[in-house]
């Protein structure tokens, strides 16, 4: 299958048929629903003691399955379709990059119950992350690093998307909107119409929408997935999954797994080698790790916005009184997901607690120009709309100007 990769610069999304062939549509089907069956005795098994039977199952407005949590040989084509050409190998074309990984795999289902539209939003955070221009420029003037994907196993027409809206900051129209009819359609969105086995990619930056989540059956693939060599750093580049699940994978699908495992772990090491390249104060060092991490000379400065805020967890994670809680705490101290916090958890071992503080200190000048642009712009840290208003990159604040800092 062969797309064009202007077309999500452009759109912000690919909109493909079939992408599930066929003649395999009713196999996935089947296997999906037997994940689906798995979950939901984990779900009831979970259950909190004043829960209903079924646990989250009956209380999500859209119940997630993450294929690595339940499949097993017997299902590997649900984690194998995830590799296909159509799936891995168009996220290669439109991320313009040799390799590329899933980073998430996962079915979305229909609640037990209604639960009505939820809010528009984008799946990014300008202060966690990186101010929304920064990472909008740094796509649109070199490439995807990380693109997600939904392909529905029956007829869906729940998402909705605002078309170019990847391009730009929110309007004072939308920024109304999203205040005070959140959960309403937006001027400008339209719904995204796919058959079963159709597919939109797409990039997360983008507005959209869950506009109805009701019990009529959905089962919709949700999967993201991330560049190796391409461009450009990631905005999201870890996994979602643990490596140990493809124990139960057959020796092919094991062996794809481990290459992007170690794809991750090479990467790790160029990012090793940039920091100590900082600690060292070693700026032609530093320059060619940068390069080598974002090969694209446009918007650097926004890799090394994303590579300050692994530098921040880094540091917390090495705190002692962080260190000694528990994984729950950890996982909620740099505010992560627990199914990627080995992955950081890990790269912190690369460092000593004054490595990691003096890393963090090189760092500083440019935490504290965010800082002041957070102060300026945004209203309330508090609100998930609110942080889109950090749009703006430090001002007169380039590469060369961060290694001068330190």
């Amino acid at each position: 299958m062969q797309v064009n990769p202007q077309q999500l610069l452009d759109d912000g999304y690919i909109i493909l048929r079939e992408v599930i062939p066929p003649g395999q549509l009713d196999d996935l089907r089947n296997c999906y629903e037997t994940l689906v069956e798995r979950q939901k005795v984990i779900w009831a098994q979970e259950r909190k003691p004043d829960g209903p039977p079924g646990g989250y199952w009956e209380t999500a407005a859209q119940p997630r399955v993450f294929f690595d949590g339940v499949a097993d040989e017997t299902t590997a084509k649900a984690v194998e379709f995830c590799l296909h050409e159509n799936t891995l190998g168009v996220s290669r074309q439109v991320m313009q990059a040799p390799e590329a990984s899933p980073t998430l795999m996962a079915l979305m289902c229909s609640p037990v119950r209604d639960h009505g539209p939820a809010s528009w939003h984008r799946d990014i955070d300008p202060v966690g992350q990186a101010p929304l221009r920064g990472m909008q420029m740094d796509v649109l003037e070199n490439a995807p690093g990380y693109v997600q994907w939904n392909i529905p196993l029956y007829d869906d027409s729940v998402f909705w998307v605002v078309p170019k809206s990847h391009r730009r900051p929110n309007t004072e129209a939308e920024n109304r909107h999203l205040v005070t009819k959140g959960r309403e359609p937006i001027p400008g969105g339209m719904p995204v119409e796919l058959k079963a086995g159709d597919g939109i990619v797409y990039t997360h930056m983008m507005l959209h929408w869950g506009s109805n989540y009701s019990a009529k059956l959905r089962r919709t693939v949700h999967l993201g997935y991330r560049a190796f060599g391409g461009p450009v750093y990631p905005m999201v580049n870890h996994f979602y999954w643990h490596p140990d699940f493809t124990k139960r994978m057959p020796p092919g699908t094991r062996e794809q797994f481990a290459h992007f495992s170690q794809l991750h772990e090479d990467e790790c090491d160029v990012v090793e080698m940039t920091f100590r390249a900082i600690l060292d104060k070693n700026a032609e060092g530093f320059r060619n790790g940068l390069a080598t991490l974002h090969p694209g000379e446009a918007w650097r400065m926004v890799c090394v916005v994303y590579l300050s805020k692994l530098v921040q967890k880094t540091r917390t994670l090495k705190q002692p009184d962080v260190a000694s809680l528990s994984l729950a705490e950890r996982v909620d101290a740099i505010s992560e997901h627990q199914l990627n916090f080995y992955l950081f958890e890990d790269f912190s071992r690369r460092f000593s607690l004054e490595e990691a503080d003096l890393l963090w200190s090189r760092f500083r000048a440019l935490y504290d120009k965010i800082q002041e642009e957070i102060e300026r712009s945004v209203p309330n840290l508090e609100s998930r709309q609110a942080r889109y208003m950090l749009t703006d990159m430090p001002a007169n604040f380039d590469v060369e100007d961060f290694i001068a800092s330190w």
